[in-house]
């Protein structure tokens, strides 16, 4: 037998000749999650500034949720940035020095050399997992309540959680707030980034083959990062810069013309 309470809960009323949710159902339906009050800092984003802030907040004695809306932490520098982009450079590094025959001038004979890409890629995700992990280890030993979902800023101290479909999961009342969300790459008009064969930087770090000819838009730090992995595991890249050096703005020029003439004698055109 139903109970007065959840009978009440199901009653609809007439207005108008529109169906209405009884008060009590209606205040149930706003009021579907968890609430944390008393909070001293929301960090939104848990990448190198998010996650770094968060912990000394809370070593500090500041009571600390991160909310982060990735399914791991560390943000786009330990995700599909600094970390993996490193992993394929050293591994890459090791392949074009055996295959080039830098090893064999050295002394050391590796005989036929042949690439494993799944296998490297592989390498790149336990180098990206651990480290993400590590993360999770510190939240835990100092106190960070780590929430999962997209950080929205409602109200001046007050951040709701949106789960995937754009629902409030979670509302944390705090008195202070930090804005900790990174960037994007910027998307160019017209073109659809498929990461498949038109790809951004996260692409190009988990692409299933070794493309025969790549060109790469930016010669800034990323792009011939990116480029000179691909051109070691044997992709002709070229590189288009707008600007007249690599490596970026704020770079040194005597550094950017040595970089330039060691990226050229790799194999890497620029235009």
């Amino acid at each position: 037998m139903q109970s007065s309470l959840l009978q009440a809960a199901r009653q609809v009323t007439k207005q108008n000749g529109r169906t209405v949710l009884s008060p009590f159902l209606g205040s149930m339906q706003t009021r579907c999650f968890a609430t944390h009050d008393d909070v001293d800092l929301v960090v939104i984003g848990s990448g190198p500034g998010g996650y770094v802030g968060a912990i000394k907040a809370s070593q500090l004695g500041m009571k600390t949720v991160c909310i982060e809306k990735n399914a791991t932490l560390g943000g786009t520098c330990l995700n599909v940035g600094c970390i993996p982009s490193k992993a394929l450079l050293n591994n890459s590094h090791y392949f074009h020095m055996a295959k080039g025959g830098d090893l064999a001038n050295r002394g050391i004979e590796c005989g036929e050399v042949k690439l494993n890409l799944e296998k490297m890629m592989g390498e790149k995700s336990k180098a990206v997992g651990a480290l993400t992990g590590g993360i999770k280890m510190l939240f835990k030993g100092n106190k960070v309540t780590h929430l999962e979902g997209h950080g929205k800023i409602t109200g001046p101290n007050q951040v709701s959680v949106l789960g995937p479909n754009g629902e409030v999961t979670e509302v944390v009342n705090t008195k202070n707030i930090m804005i900790a969300t990174g960037s994007e790459v910027t998307p160019f008009p017209g073109i659809d980034v498929d990461e498949e064969t038109i790809v951004s930087s996260t692409g190009a770090l988990s692409l299933k083959e070794v493309p025969k000819k790549m060109i790469v838009i930016g010669a800034g730090v990323i792009g011939v990062e990116l480029g000179s992995v691909w051109s070691r595991l044997g992709s002709q890249v070229t590189a288009v810069e707008f600007m007249g050096h690599v490596g970026g703005m704020g770079i040194d020029m005597e550094m950017s013309k040595q970089f330039q003439r060691i990226m050229t004698k790799q194999g890497i055109k620029f235009k």
